[in-house]
C-alpha cells in the first residue's frame, strides 16, 4: 500500500495530516524560519539551510524575506531567479521557475487542491499539479498561480491575477481570472 507521501508524488488523492508530511513540513517551516530572521547581511541571496533544501536553488537566485514553501525539495529554481518579499510556495508537487524570472511582491503558488466533499475534506484529503514558469516570465505583485498550470517564457503575468489556464509564451495576461491582454509598451 503506497504512503501519503507516494500518493501524493503520484498525482493521487492523499491525506495531508499524515505524519510523515507534518514532518516534512515543519523542516520547511524551520528553514523558512531561519531564512526569514536571518541578518539580510548574514543571509546574503538565500539562508544556506533554505538552500539546501530546495530541489534546486543556484548561487544566483535570490529569495526576500518572509518567504514560506511548504515541503522546498519540490521547488526548483533556474539562475537568476528572483522572488521578492511575502512570497509563498505551496510545493506539494514539483514548482519549476526558469531562469532570469521574476516574482514580485506577495506572489503565491499553490499546488494543491482540497477535496469538494466537506467529510472528506476534513480528513485532509488534497491533491497536487504542479507549476511550471518558464524564463524570462515576470509576475506582479499579488498574483496567484494554481496548480496544473504552465506559464510560458517571457511571458507577463499582471498585479493580483488569478492564473487558472497555462498562459503561452510571451503573452501578457491580468485579472481573475486571468485573460490575455494586449501588452503596453
Amino acid at each position: 500500500m503506497a504512503s501519503e507521501r507516494e500518493k501524493m508524488e503520484a498525482g493521487d488523492w492523499y491525506s495531508c495530516l499524515d505524519p510523515e508530511l507534518d514532518g516534512l513540513r515543519r523542516k520547511a517551516r524551520i528553514a523558512c524560519h531561519v531564512h526569514n530572521t536571518m541578518p539580510p547581511d548574514e543571509r546574503g541571496a538565500m539562508a544556506p539551510a533554505l538552500r539546501a533544501l530546495f530541489g534546486a536553488a543556484p548561487g544566483s537566485a535570490f529569495l526576500e524575506a518572509p518567504f514560506h514553501c511548504a515541503y522546498g525539495f519540490n521547488l526548483f529554481l533556474g539562475e537568476g531567479v528572483y522572488l521578492n518579499a511575502g512570497c509563498t510556495v505551496l510545493d506539494t508537487e514539483p514548482v519549476r521557475i526558469g531562469a532570469q524570472t521574476m516574482l514580485g511582491p506577495s506572489v503565491q503558488l499553490y499546488c494543491a487542491d482540497h477535496h469538494r466533499d466537506p467529510v472528506l475534506r476534513a480528513r485532509g484529503l488534497e491533491i497536487a499539479r504542479p507549476i511550471t514558469i518558464g524564463a524570462d516570465v515576470w509576475i506582479g505583485g499579488g498574483a496567484i498561480i494554481l496548480g496544473g498550470v504552465t506559464v510560458g517564457e517571457g511571458a507577463i503575468v499582471g498585479a493580483g491575477a488569478v492564473v487558472t489556464r497555462n498562459v503561452p509564451s510571451g503573452a501578457t495576461v491580468a485579472g481573475n481570472p486571468a485573460r490575455p491582454i494586449a501588452p503596453r509598451g
